[in-house]
């Protein structure tokens, strides 16, 4: 009886628990609960005994290709002093991770599924050009598909250097690059590839804010191959950036006031040479343009490199307006003369009131010989009178001079003869002064009125080519930005 009990008792089943760890001791594992979610033990499964220390592929002569995919959000500023980027993008990139890999009919037909960045191994990419540590937010997980593809999804902010070229300021075009690549592994460890195809990439605006300062033109990539010092070879992805500045605001704040201002000082001209108000006027102009100089230095870009072309356009316009100064200032200097200035040369004359009046297509140049020829005739009937006066003043062969002085005019009653001569010679006397007075009035005026007509030329003259010289400065540079913008 007793040995009947005990073979029943052996041969009777075990309880389930015992079962199950019977079966793990004998598998060396223990069999997740059913009852759990399938994220969790799709989760646990794959990091049971996962090592994140080390490149996740079985064989280590299989080389780890990432792939990666940038997509620019935002041009946050350029910094053309410091010859830094600020850019915000969407980066992306995926491999394959070859102990991540599971059946979904055995959880749930799970695809795919989210796990932390940190508890898996991440291939160590980086950009060369970073130069500061952007206000990244913090994307901590990871997406993971059934096959092993891994994909990495984040936004960064990306500061970098960039060799910045601000000659062609506020029509300039800057072209910066973004190249990533491993910092530790060589080609046959990690590679790289693009995401997408280059032309996607390339023309790819689907993100970009485009209402700031800076209009993004394209994307260009290019994969090559780089060793340092003979070492091992390493992959690398460049992409381009290049963008282009909006130059309406600049245009209207800067360029605009210039040729303003410029326009007026051209304008300026036809005021008369011989008024003082030009030299004023023209003064007015060199002071607000100093200041207007002042003002926008701060607008400018700066850099220890070079000098931005429309900063040269500044200093021109100022050495014009300077130039226009001066010019103001010889013309009225010219016409201003005091009574002392000699006579106009004739060579003077012949060169300016006759050749170059045809020259400059003067139209009135007949009126500045015919009061030359005025002015001569009257400077010979003043010397005639004047003869004509010293012969009747000591001759007395005048008849009615001598029928004045024999008794037509009256004398004094109480003068006599002898008194009545002395009278009549300081009256005489007196008449002749006034006379040379007013002769040498005329004389002065006529010498003036040849120093005016000679300013009037001189100043057309200067005008003239002072406008040649503004006109094909304006087309020159014009010129310049039109071809540097469409280059």
């Amino acid at each position: 009886m007793v040995l009947v009990a005990l073979m029943s008792l052996l041969l009777a089943p075990l309880p389930p628990v015992l079962m199950l760890q019977d079966t793990g001791v004998l598998q060396g594992r223990q069999e997740p609960d059913p009852t759990t979610p399938a994220l969790l033990r799709l989760s646990d499964t794959l990091l049971a005994h996962y090592r994140r220390g080390v490149r996740p592929v079985r064989d280590w002569r299989t080389t780890t290709t990432v792939a990666i995919d940038v997509m620019v959000y935002a041009i946050l500023s350029v910094d053309e002093k410091n010859q830094v980027l600020t850019t915000y993008i969407w980066y992306r990139q995926h491999w394959k991770d070859e102990f991540l890999q599971w059946d979904p009919a055995h959880f749930d037909n799970i695809t795919q599924i989210s796990l932390p960045a940190e508890s898996i191994w991440v291939p160590d990419i980086l950009i060369n050009e970073f130069v500061d540590v952007g206000k990244s937010p913090d994307v901590p997980y990871v997406y993971i598909r059934h096959h092993g593809e891994v994909q990495n999804l984040k936004p960064i902010q990306v500061v970098t250097a960039c060799s910045l070229d601000i000659y062609n300021f506020p029509f300039d075009v800057q072209n910066c690059s973004l190249t990533f690549t491993s910092w530790l592994h060589n080609i046959h460890d990690i590679n790289l590839s693009l995401w997408r195809q280059p032309e996607l990439v390339k023309f790819d605006r689907s993100v970009f804010m485009n209402q700031g300062e800076w209009e993004l033109l394209y994307v260009l990539s290019h994969f090559q191959e780089f060793s340092v010092k003979s070492s091992d070879n390493y992959a690398e992805m460049k992409f381009y950036v290049v963008i282009r500045r909006r130059p309406l605001f600049y245009a209207i704040n800067l360029l605009l006031p210039s040729i303003f201002l410029m326009v007026m000082d051209i304008v300026g001209f036809y005021l008369p040479p011989n008024s003082g108000e030009r030299v004023s006027f023209k003064i007015t102009l060199l002071l607000g343009y100093s200041v207007f100089l002042i003002i926008v230095s701060d607008t400018l870009p700066a850099t220890a490199v070079g000098t931005p072309l429309i900063g040269i356009y500044f200093v021109v316009c100022m050495a014009l307006l300077v130039i226009s100064l001066t010019e103001t200032i010889f013309i009225v200097r010219l016409v201003h003369k005091q009574d002392l200035q000699p006579h106009v040369p004739n060579w003077v004359k012949h060169l300016l009131l006759e050749r170059a009046t045809a020259l400059l297509c003067i139209w009135d140049r007949k009126k500045f010989s015919q009061s030359r020829t005025q002015s001569s005739d009257i400077s010979r009937h003043v010397e005639n009178n004047d003869s004509t006066a010293k012969l009747n003043h000591y001759g007395a062969e005048d008849p009615r001079e001598r029928e004045v002085a024999g008794g037509t005019r009256p004398t004094p009653a109480f003068a006599t003869p002898a008194e009545g001569s002395l009278l009549v010679h300081s009256i005489l006397h007196e008449i002749t002064t006034i006379r040379q007075f007013l002769e040498k009035r005329d004389e002065f005026r006529d010498v003036a009125r040849e120093w005016l007509q000679v300013g009037y030329v001189l100043d057309v003259l200067l005008f003239r080519a002072y406008l040649v010289a503004v006109l094909a400065y304006t087309i020159t540079l014009g010129t310049l930005w039109s071809v540097w913008q469409y280059a």
